[in-house]
C-alpha cells in the first residue's frame, strides 16, 4: 500500500481591497462560493446598503481552475480529500490575507465575515477559529459546518442566514437544524427567506444591509 505523505508549501492567494470612502467603521470580508472568484464576491459586498463605510476585502479561494473547457479562472475553497489540513491551510490564509489588508487600508474593531454557498463554511470558520475577535457573519445559502456545528465549546458570533425558498442545497431543514444549534449557544441570529433559489441576489443583499447596521449598535 503507498504511504501518504503531507508536505507542507507555500502558496499565494489573490486578495481584493477596496477601502472606505470615508473613515471606515469596520473591516468587510467576503468568501465566494464554488467556481466564483473573489471579484464576484467583491461586487455582492459593494452592493450592501451601507458598506461604503466599510473596508470591503473579497479572499479567493486557493485552489484554482478552469471553468469546463472556457478560459475563465474560477475556484472552490475545499474537497472532502485531506478536510483536515485543507481547513487549516485556509484559515492560516485567511489570517494572513486580513493581515495584507489591514497594512494597506486601516480599519477599526468590528470585523464581519460574508459568505456565499461554499464561502459560508469559511466565513463562520473565520469568525470563530481566526485570531481576530468576530462581530458577525453573513450566511448566505450555506450553513454551519460540522466541525463547528458539533463543538460545543466553539465560540459564534450574532449570525444573518439567508436562503431562497426554493433552494435545493441549502434547505430549509439544514437551516433550522442551524438556527437551532445557534440559539441553543445563546447566539444573536436571524433566519431570513426570500422568494429564489440558490443565490445572491438583491433580497439577500438588503438583508446583508440591516444586518451591517444593527452590528454597528450591538
Amino acid at each position: 500500500m503507498s504511504q501518504v505523505l503531507q508536505v507542507q508549501t507555500p502558496t499565494h492567494g489573490r486578495v481584493l481591497v477596496e477601502p472606505a470612502a470615508a473613515r471606515p467603521v469596520g473591516m468587510l470580508v467576503g468568501f465566494h462560493g464554488y467556481a466564483e472568484t473573489a471579484d464576484v464576491q467583491m461586487a455582492r459586498l459593494g452592493a450592501v446598503p451601507g458598506a461604503d463605510v466599510w473596508t470591503r476585502v473579497s479572499i479567493q479561494a486557493l485552489h484554482r481552475f478552469y471553468r469546463g473547457r472556457s478560459e475563465e479562472v474560477v475556484a472552490s475553497w475545499m474537497t472532502r480529500q485531506d478536510r483536515d489540513q485543507a481547513i487549516a491551510d485556509n484559515l492560516q490564509y485567511v489570517n494572513a490575507a486580513i493581515d495584507a489588508a489591514q497594512a494597506t487600508a486601516a480599519s477599526p474593531a468590528l470585523l464581519v465575515f460574508a459568505g456565499f454557498s461554499q464561502g459560508v463554511a469559511m466565513a463562520f470558520r473565520a469568525a470563530v477559529l481566526g485570531r481576530r475577535r468576530s462581530h458577525g457573519v453573513i450566511a448566505v445559502g450555506g450553513g454551519v459546518p460540522p466541525e463547528l456545528a458539533g463543538d460545543d465549546a466553539a465560540r459564534f458570533t450574532p449570525t444573518l442566514l439567508v436562503r431562497g425558498e426554493r433552494d435545493d442545497w441549502y434547505t430549509e431543514a439544514l437551516m433550522a437544524a442551524d438556527v437551532a444549534a445557534l440559539e441553543r449557544r445563546g447566539v444573536r441570529v436571524r433566519a431570513a427567506h426570500f422568494d429564489g433559489i440558490h443565490e445572491w441576489g438583491a433580497a439577500a443583499t438588503g438583508e446583508a444591509g440591516r444586518f451591517l447596521a444593527a452590528v454597528q449598535s450591538f
